[in-house]
This record gives C-alpha cells, structure tokens and sequence, in this order.
C-alpha cells in the first residue's frame, strides 16, 4: 500500500485505482448510514471525496495515515451534505413527504433516523469501520476521550430504545 501512495502523489492514476480498491466498501457503508441510508448521497459523497483525495494525495504527511485521512475527507463531505439536508428540510415542511417516499421501517433503522448525524457518523465508523476511539477522533476532530464517551452513551441509547 505504501508504494501505491507514494506512485499516486507523483500521480499514477492507476496507484490511486489500487489505494481506492482498499477502501470504497467502507467510505460507501459509512456515509451510507451517515446519511440515513440514502443511496444517491452517499454515493455522490464518495465520489467527491475521491475526487478530493485524488487532487490532494500530494498533501498526504504521513503515508501510513491513508485511511484515516480519506476518511476525514469523507467526515466533511458528509457534514455538508447533511447541512444542506437541513436546508432541504424547510422546503419539505411547507410542501409535505413525496408519495415517492420509501423508508425500511425495521426498528434499527428508525432508531438510527432519531440519531443526530454526528453520533449516527460516530458510530458507522465505529461499528462498520471498526475504528478505535483515536482514529475517530482525527476523522471527526474531537478528542479521543470525547468519542470514547460518545460513543459508549450512543451505544446505551441504543440498547434501552431497542429493548422497549
């Protein structure tokens, strides 16, 4: 892996076809459930953040950070994609659901849906990545101890709305 960094920061195409190989399943499933099992964002948030990581490898410091750094690419282009749903969100008040609107109704998922997008990123790239605490605390810009508490009161949260 670290020879295909180092070939896609002097920009070989196919170097960075090889890095992205290891790790699209994870950046599609997180922001997949970051934003809230939408199909289409998430798939145009990996691809911005592709984009991104391709124009920018060269800025990459320490090689053996890769996948933490795609994924903090990812965290923002999640987090504005989320904003803009907010934005969205005032139009569908005033204009009420789409007929076309088909959400799974499985308990997890609606449980999810009440999560804030914050602690739902948290604990994809906690669950589906397996990240440690530290790990994600780089990706998101928190402390590691913050996630570490997030993520242990996300987890209760769950537990007790998935009992009753």
């Amino acid at each position: 892996m670290t020879d295909d960094i180092k070939l896609a920061q002097k920009g070989d195409t196919a170097a960075f076809a090889r890095l992205y190989e290891t790790v699209y399943k994870e950046l599609y499933h997180t922001a997949y459930y970051a934003l809230r099992n939408n199909e289409h964002d998430a798939a145009d948030v990996v691809s911005d953040t592709v984009i991104d990581a391709y124009a920018s490898i060269g800025k990459l410091k320490n090689i053996n950070s890769f996948k933490s750094w795609i994924f903090s690419i990812l965290s923002k282009k999640i987090k504005q994609k989320q904003r803009r749903y907010y934005d969205y969100l005032e139009d569908i008040e005033t204009v009420g659901l789409s007929e076309n609107f088909a959400y799974d109704s499985s308990e997890l998922k609606n449980v999810l849906d009440l999560m804030p997008e914050k602690d739902r990123l948290i604990l994809s790239l906690s669950v589906l990545c397996g990240y440690t605490g530290e790990e994600i605390g780089k990706i998101c810009d928190l402390k590691p101890s913050t996630v570490r508490s997030r993520l242990s009161r996300i987890k209760a949260v769950l537990r007790m709305q998935l009992q009753d």
